[in-house]
């Protein structure tokens, strides 16, 4: 005879509504965030002063490091050299015809001795074999810490300024896994939805937990969390019930039992909502229009976003 378990949906839901309630009027909020990490300042400002000399010197350093793709029909160009350009003119945040002087200047640092022009400059981030040299760096420059967060987010693509009107702006969605020191772990920029870019980003990294928003509230995504070795926090919605396999009973019955811990664990994912910002901020909109060519860009981006944390840390480690 079969018999069927009940599970409390009902206590469940209620508890979900309880700390939503929380989060909206923080008079009710049921717990307390922990202890942010504290910045060390003077490994911050050391990292600011040599961000320059180092950045160059990563950026040659580590092209020279890949293999060349395979040589395809066409003119032969320097794809090394073509490479370097693009994280030349990201690190600077230049375009293709104010970065000349600025190649002129520190080109040698990083192995550029021709002058370029800026035809050569606007062509190199149209290269397949560009972005195939910055995966290779991306890949080989990464680390983690094991404490994952997802998410993602609009870069603009262009904005408007209308007079006496909104500011009008269009994006391209970033969709991506960092750790808790806001190094990306994995990306996708290919305009997928969110929640299905997520199933093939989980894939690259290796953590040991990750957390993401009700926005990834997928049963088949956290079975799959799971099955790559990490533990889920993935935030409920109200109309959610613990039914489902065992990785997602698991992960609400956690959330039921000390729901104070759990939400500290979940609200580590500030570091992803930080990382977007700050990745924001400090780089400005997506300035190219093809689609390869803005893949290109916001890869070199993320190279240099990661190289400055790593060097921070770095900093931390050796003060």
């Amino acid at each position: 005879m079969n018999t069927k378990v009940m599970l409390p949906n009902k206590q469940f839901r209620k508890l979900v509504e309880f700390v939503n309630e929380g989060r909206e009027d923080k008079t009710k909020k049921i717990y307390e965030n922990k202890e942010p990490r504290k910045i060390d300042w003077k490994a911050y400002n050391f990292s600011q002063i040599n961000n320059i000399k180092e950045s160059l010197i990563f950026i040659n350093e580590e092209v020279e490091k890949c293999f060349l793709p395979p040589r395809k029909v066409g003119k032969p160009f320097d794809v090394k050299l073509y490479t370097k350009i693009v994280l030349v003119c990201e690190m600077f945040g230049l375009t293709e015809r104010n970065a000349q002087g600025f190649i002129e200047v520190f080109g040698r640092i990083v192995g550029i001795y021709e002058k370029i022009d800026d035809r050569v400059i606007g062509n190199a981030y149209n290269k397949k074999e560009v972005a195939f040299i910055l995966k290779q760096i991306f890949d080989k420059r990464k680390s983690s810490d094991g404490i994952l967060s997802g998410d993602g987010t609009g870069l603009e693509t262009s904005r408007r300024q209308n007079y006496g009107k909104e500011r009008k702006s269009t994006k391209e969605f970033l969709t991506s896994i960092v750790d808790s020191r806001e190094i990306i772990q994995a990306f996708d920029f290919s305009g997928e939805d969110e929640c299905r870019a997520m199933h093939s980003l989980i894939e690259n990294v290796d953590g040991e937990s990750l957390r993401l928003d009700a926005g990834f509230n997928d049963r088949k995504l956290v079975r799959k969390i799971v099955e790559f070795g990490m533990l889920p926090y993935v935030y409920p919605k109200k109309i959610n019930k613990l039914n489902g396999d065992s990785s997602w009973k698991e992960m609400y019955f956690e959330f039921m039992i000390d729901v104070i811990e759990w939400l500290q664990e979940y609200y580590l994912r500030v570091h992803c909502e930080s990382f977007h910002s700050a990745f924001k901020r400090i780089f400005g909109i997506i300035r190219k229009t093809r689609p390869h060519s803005k893949f290109v860009q916001v890869i070199a981006r993320i190279i240099l976003h990661n190289r400055a944390r790593l060097s921070y840390f770095e900093n931390i480690k050796n003060a």
